[in-house]
């Protein structure tokens, strides 16, 4: 079997294709025959060895996978079944799904109908994680009626689902990119505003006005800090990632005074029953329309390390998929 295996020796971390066994994976009680998987970019900081997202090595990259079961130990999980997994340990501690076959443990395995096994993997931990978002927020009260939800890093891949699965539930999206290219491409996915950081125009002080109900937020930094200083009375901060910077800057007074919740959204950590609730909403009420709106492109095992240098370079748009078995 092929695969993209993650190993650490005294040159650094480097990700590489290698022929491997089965019986090479790590345990687990179902074995999947992997038809896809996506590439995010967390994949593309490990293959190419910008961090070291693996805890031990050597282990097979790919933090998502869709497929079919070929073996199975627990009455459960039938032989045909079509299953998904995402985040929960692969390529982490766990062989990922760049690879022909996995092995998956009871606590990994999301079972879906066939005819969303590709479609999962365009959403793959993006769309999960945007999903999550949505969640949790409305867990937390949100509703459409209280106002515009900013999206921000909204032409990547969890921007991109945000802004449709929000626009797709009635919300009012603000997207917020800086490519000016991207404005027609969020606009068809639902946006009502497509905006840059400048335009929003949030300014420094701890507590200005109450513009937003909630924010997805990818960017972390001072922007986070600008944009929780601006959300309304009992709203929601959803913070997804930190591609400005893992620090922020701001007071306690957007807590005190407007009851704001700064929601940390851990998709890798999310346990499995509710990982399988949000999947089930993605695959039913909560399926996205817009998808073939959204800039997909399919790869085969060749091309993902040039994918992966156009995620850190930042010049995708859309998801990558990665096709595994014809």
């Amino acid at each position: 079997m092929k695969a993209y295996r993650i190993f650490k020796d005294q040159e650094g971390i480097r990700g590489r294709f290698v022929d491997m066994t089965p019986d090479e994976l790590t345990p687990g009680e179902v074995l999947i025959e992997v038809h896809y998987s996506s590439v995010n970019y967390k994949d593309a900081l490990c293959g190419l060895g910008v961090r070291p997202i693996p805890r031990k090595f050597p282990l097979n990259g790919g933090i998502d996978l869709s497929g079919k079961i070929l073996e199975s130990t627990l009455p459960q999980f039938k032989v045909g079944s079509w299953v998904l997994c995402n985040g929960a340990g692969l390529s982490e501690t766990n062989d990922g799904g760049y690879s022909e076959l996995c092995r998956l443990t009871e606590d990994m395995v999301v079972e879906i109908n066939e005819s969303f096994a590709q479609e999962s993997m365009i959403l793959g931990t993006a769309g999960f994680t945007a999903a999550l978002a949505l969640y949790q927020m409305e867990l937390n009260g949100l509703k459409p009626e209280m106002g515009p939800i900013v999206v921000t890093g909204a032409s990547g891949g969890v921007g991109s689902v945000a802004t449709a699965l929000f626009s797709q539930l009635g919300y009012e999206v603000w997207s917020v990119s800086g490519k000016p290219e991207a404005k027609e491409y969020l606009g068809s996915l639902g946006a009502q505003k497509v905006l840059t950081m400048e335009e929003l125009s949030l300014g420094s002080q701890p507590l200005g006005k109450g513009l937003f109900a909630g924010v997805v937020d990818s960017i972390g930094g001072h922007t986070l800090g600008g944009l929780l200083a601006h959300i309304k009375t009992f709203g929601n901060l959803a913070s997804i990632g930190h591609a400005q910077a893992p620090d922020f800057q701001s007071t306690v007074l957007p807590h005190i005074l407007r009851g704001v919740n700064l929601l940390g959204i851990s998709s890798a950590n999310t346990p499995i029953e509710l990982r399988r609730k949000i999947w089930s909403r993605l695959g039913e009420g909560w399926r996205i329309k817009g998808l073939d709106k959204m800039p997909i492109q399919e790869i085969r095992f060749s091309e993902l390390e040039t994918a992966f240098q156009s995620l850190l370079d930042r010049k995708n748009r859309g998801r990558y998929i990665l096709k595994i078995k014809d």
